[in-house]
């Protein structure tokens, strides 16, 4: 039987995993055709795709809401543009993510993580989700960006509103878009404040109230879309990638057990868990010129969806891609995706990943994991824990 792949079907989205094995080996170019876009499931065409910015364009919308169902509006966003544009801000808004600022922000980070675990001794459990993780990525991303870290409740809040989807379709709802709104309006006015008073430093909230793309400073508005999707992008995915690191773990004791006799070893087991269960299914362009590929031809203006998830176990790439192995150390991953649109925030997720699983197994090497209470969010865009509870040995 052809195979049928809908990521908005409740089958795919229960267990997407067996679809895209069937993908990479029968169809690895597929027609989706109730939304006349396409899906890339192996490793190199995703990772050859992402690069090639003569062939796909960003500009009409890389979300699944925006390139499928479009349900969300395209707005002005560092993520949604094309070179040259996209060249000349990214060039500065990645100096205040650059490692040499990401490695002031690690204290910071490892000293917030200390007293949030030492706060859930007594307690005996924690949220992995929202009473820690989500808690370590706000208040980094507002360091990062610029924003007031007193702010970090409100804009988690936002966030995760944003990432709400309709629980029998998968699809965006309108509290979903209410949320980016919101997110919008709060950032317009930081914004706003900032240009009020301006500030001399590498903070990406300073950057985009005084740059000027071909001679014209952004609206406001157009400002503070770019810093929404700092905002989101800088807070929304690594507490779902903590989270399935820490059931992963618990899962395979004689891995937990090799990083807490050697905590050096946990850059190497987060770079796997982002390979082993990404949150992030797929993200996509759009065809600026006719594309052959596997037989088929994209046709200019039709969507293409980059199947990262699934690029990630693709068997052409990776031996035995469905172990978990934190040893593994490929060569390349396509977690944070590949070539002009790259993951601004790679360096901070990375040191993220490392200062909470060190604190976290140095203080609680034997924890388990309670999934008789977790939350799990099966969309066609997210998968991942909504809340993961954790249990900790006493004091």
């Amino acid at each position: 039987m052809a195979i049928d792949y809908d990521p908005f079907s409740e089958a795919v989205r229960n267990d997407p995993h067996p679809y895209y094995k069937r993908l990479r080996d029968e169809a690895p170019a597929y027609y989706m055709k109730a939304y006349d876009a396409w899906a890339l499931s192996r490793f190199r065409d995703v990772w050859e795709a992402s690069a090639d910015t003569e062939s796909y364009s960003a500009a009409k919308g890389t979300t699944p809401a925006q390139l499928l169902t479009k349900d969300q509006p395209v707005a002005p966003m560092l993520n949604l543009m094309d070179p040259p544009d996209h060249t000349a801000l990214r060039s500065v808004i990645r100096q205040c993510f650059l490692p040499r600022h990401v490695r002031a922000l690690e204290p910071v980070a490892r000293k917030l993580a200390g007293e949030l675990l030492d706060g859930v001794r007594e307690r005996g459990s924690f949220d992995a989700v929202g009473e820690f993780g989500a808690r370590i990525s706000v208040t980094v991303a507002c360091l990062a960006i610029g924003l007031p870290v007193e702010d970090g409740p409100l804009l988690t809040r936002l966030v995760q509103g944003f990432f709400h989807h309709d629980p029998d379709t998968g699809g965006m709802t309108p509290e979903g878009m209410a949320s980016l709104l919101e997110l919008n309006r709060y950032c317009e006015d930081m914004v706003r404040a900032r240009r009020r008073e301006p500030v001399d430093s590498p903070e990406a909230l300073n950057v985009l109230a005084r740059f000027e793309l071909n001679g014209r400073r952004f609206e406001d508005a157009e400002a503070a879309s770019h810093v929404s999707m700092l905002v989101i992008g800088g807070s929304e995915t690594f507490p779902k990638v903590l989270a399935t690191g820490l059931l992963r773990l618990w899962q395979h004791p004689d891995q937990r057990a090799q990083l807490i006799a050697d905590p050096a070893l946990v850059p190497d087991a987060f770079s796997e868990i982002l390979r082993y269960d990404m949150p992030t299914q797929f993200l996509g362009r759009t065809c600026k010129r006719d594309v052959a590929l596997h037989g088929q031809t994209l046709r200019k203006g039709q969507a293409v969806i980059f199947l990262y998830a699934s690029a990630n176990r693709d068997e052409r790439e990776f031996t035995d891609p469905d172990r978990f192995d934190i040893l593994r150390r490929p060569p390349r991953v396509a977690s944070f995706g590949a070539g002009a649109h790259q993951c601004l925030g790679t360096h901070v997720a990375r040191m993220e990943g490392k200062v909470c699983f060190q604190e976290i197994l140095s203080r609680f090497p034997d924890y388990e994991v309670d999934l008789s209470r977790a939350v799990r969010l099966r969309t066609e865009f997210v998968q991942g824990f909504g809340a993961l509870p954790v249990k900790v040995g006493r004091a």
